[in-house]
């Protein structure tokens, strides 16, 4: 019966604004780092960060991601001052540019979500810990009251793909990890809750093709799911290319990504991820 079940829970409250992800969102990726593993260091200065948010607007981005730390494996640890001063900078000219835009920030630190949230009217904390990096994290979500994206990954960035392994079914273990930390958020009165599983974080490539297969299970939680796959290792590791060659493996794994339940597709390249929104959709109305 899983095949069948419809999630109900498919709005989150964005700064007033009711965000339908009846239809999937795409979510476009802002890296103002200098290390990531495909952009990094394209987007610090003022005049390419707000090209890159006024081409991924024109492209169909519903929310701007952006990060300042670099999650990619072996990142290097950076500050919580050198990461606010980094978010402070992009915020300051996004915001004036494009005062409407739905923004995500992505941290794992409490003190940064309080400041995007409060100075910058930030309107999503994506945060790939889920609260285990940062023990504050749950408390400041509950005070903020704004949608929390928590994603699943097994150690942190600088050690999760060492040596990744589970006890008994990656799947179940992610069903479990999630069922802990939506329970205590609910009970402590935050329901905009978005859940990512993670690909690529303490996962080994069967892991990652694994999950894909079976993302229908996390219906069980009847919450949106946030899908990032934009050209990570398990496309280019298994097609033997470079994540710049990797768009058409990043294509092909979110028009999967979505027929398996994705609410919410994070990416590099906006066009093309809207393209198969809009084919999805066409499939969808026809059956």
């Amino acid at each position: 019966m899983m095949e069948n079940f419809i999630k109900s829970n498919q709005y989150i409250n964005c700064n007033g604004r009711l965000l339908d992800l009846n239809t999937p969102k795409i979510m476009g990726i802002l890296n103002i780092t200098p290390d990531s593993f495909f952009d990094g260091g394209k987007y610090q200065e003022e005049d390419t960060i707000l090209k890159r948010v006024q081409d991924m607007l024109a492209d169909g981005a519903d929310i701007i991601d952006i990060g300042a730390y670099s999650s990619r494996p072996g990142a290097v640890h950076i500050s919580t001052e050198e990461e606010l001063n980094r978010l402070a900078k992009a915020l300051n000219i996004i915001r004036k540019a494009y005062p409407e835009v739905i923004i995500s920030v992505d941290t794992f630190r409490a003190k940064i979500a309080e400041a995007v949230v409060k100075d910058f009217q930030v309107d999503i904390i994506n945060d790939i810990a889920a609260g285990e990096m940062d023990e504050k994290m749950f408390d400041t979500m509950v005070d903020l009251n704004v949608p929390y994206i928590i994603m699943h990954m097994k150690g942190t960035p600088q050690d999760m793909q060492n040596d990744p392994n589970y006890n008994y079914d990656v799947v179940y273990e992610i069903i479990d990890y999630f069922s802990k930390k939506v329970e205590e958020l609910k009970q402590r009165g935050l329901h905009d809750i978005i859940l990512d599983p993670g690909f690529g974080f303490g996962k080994t490539l069967d892991h990652n093709y694994e999950l894909l297969n079976r993302m229908k299970e996390l219906d069980v939680f009847e919450l949106p799911v946030l899908i990032g796959l934009s050209r990570k290792s398990m496309i280019y590791n298994l097609l033997d290319c470079t994540p710049k060659e990797a768009l058409n493996g990043t294509s092909l794994l979110n028009m999967i990504s979505l027929q398996n339940g994705a609410s919410i597709l994070r990416v590099h390249d906006v066009k093309e991820a809207r393209e198969c929104v809009a084919i999805y959709n066409k499939l969808q109305s026809v059956k």
